[in-house]
């Protein structure tokens, strides 16, 4: 079960009246993460309103080098309201996400490069990114992705069409 409930800190797709909640703990480094990345892009297209996206931080550090910056880096973006521009960009060039392309990656969105730097260097979205992780763990997340739906575990094959059906079949 989800522990740590959806708040007004998590990074929120679709509206809190759509009858499936799909909540993910993800490392934009992870390539499988990468993949989910996809899956749920094509459900988002397919289920439209019917569906509510959650995303939370979970960097494996120990396994990916630039994954706790890539996530920094998405939640700076929140200073100028572009993080699923970042979270995006960041999926699409998982091979680069060293410090020097996190800042082409800040202006190709159209952020403020300047703010940008400052605003990654400040503790607060390092906070934020340790806040998640912590929450993942607390809900038994050991890997990456993790998903939740409507607050339960989900442990079945994501990159399966049985995904997508039972995620549709959760709509009545």
């Amino acid at each position: 079960m989800l522990k740590i409930e959806i708040n007004d800190t998590d990074h929120i797709l679709g509206s809190k009246d759509a009858p499936v909640e799909l909540l993910e703990y993800a490392d934009y480094e992870c390539p499988y993460c990468g993949q989910a990345y996809k899956v749920i892009k094509e459900i988002q297209k397919e289920m439209g309103d019917k569906l509510r996206f959650v995303f939370r931080n979970f960097p494996l550090q120990e396994l990916h080098p630039f994954a706790v910056h890539a996530a920094i880096a998405a939640e700076a973006a929140t200073a100028q309201d572009k993080f699923w521009e970042m979270h995006d960009m960041l999926f699409e060039n998982q091979r680069r996400l060293e410090d020097e392309y996190l800042i082409t990656y800040a202006r190709e969105v159209g952020m403020d490069t300047n703010r940008f730097e400052e605003d990654f260097m400040k503790d607060e979205f390092f906070q934020k990114v340790k806040a998640d992780f912590e929450s993942g763990v607390n809900c038994g997340v050991e890997g990456t992705p993790a998903f939740f739906v409507n607050g339960k575990r989900y442990d079945g094959n994501w990159k399966s069409p049985e995904f997508k059906s039972y995620l549709k079949s959760l709509v009545k």
